[in-house]
């Protein structure tokens, strides 16, 4: 059975919302205390916790109307559901950070270990999606490997050196912005490699 169609504004309120009502949710609560089974929560914990039955709750709606999940959303919402209940069971935030250090940083090794044996996932991922040659693919795997690392990276240094509002307001719109300018530059320098759909002879 293949992807139904939804409206593309109801599917990016439906990838985007959880993550953006964390962010409102934080910004609202971020200098509260919340005390629950005798055990203090910061404002970032709560606001942790709630984005994740969001997550779930969205993810389980994408998969109802459009009848498909791909693997990336499925390894998204467990890393953020695993790193969720670690940051609730050990009360402490720097899980919850970790988990965009550790998603960036597997998402890098896992494509450079399918270069490494000459194979491009990325395209196993997205060939459905996006039909390029194979050499596009090659190269554009490789390119986003160094992407992905050097975010993964970048978020490592802003949550260990930065306060956590700034971390907040970079995991929320900057990281994710520079990842869809990077996407978007590297479409347009590989558009060469695309396969355009056959025209239909009516």
């Amino acid at each position: 059975m293949g992807e139904r169609k939804i409206n593309p504004v109801l599917k990016q309120a439906l990838e985007l919302g959880p993550t953006l009502i964390f962010f409102v949710v934080y910004m609202r609560i971020k200098d509260e205390t919340f005390v629950f089974g005798g055990n203090e929560y910061s404002g970032f914990i709560v606001a942790a916790l709630f984005m994740v039955p969001l997550l779930l709750a969205a993810i389980t709606a994408l998969w109802w109307l459009t009848g498909i999940l791909s693997r990336m959303q499925i390894f998204v919402v467990f890393m953020v559901v695993f790193f969720g209940g670690m940051t609730a069971w050990f009360n402490d935030e720097r899980f919850f950070k970790m988990k965009t250090t550790i998603v960036w940083g597997s998402l890098s090794a896992l494509l450079a270990l399918g270069l490494w044996r000459g194979r491009s996932l990325l395209q196993w991922i997205m060939a459905d999606t996006l039909p390029m040659e194979p050499e596009g693919w090659m190269i554009l795997t490789r390119r986003l490997a160094w992407m992905f690392a050097a975010l993964a990276l970048a978020n490592e240094v802003i949550w260990r050196t930065q306060t956590t509002e700034l971390w907040v307001k970079l995991e929320t719109f900057a990281l994710p912005a520079a990842l869809m300018v990077f996407l978007g530059v590297q479409i347009t320098l590989l558009k060469r490699y695309l396969i355009e759909p056959p025209e239909d002879n009516i």
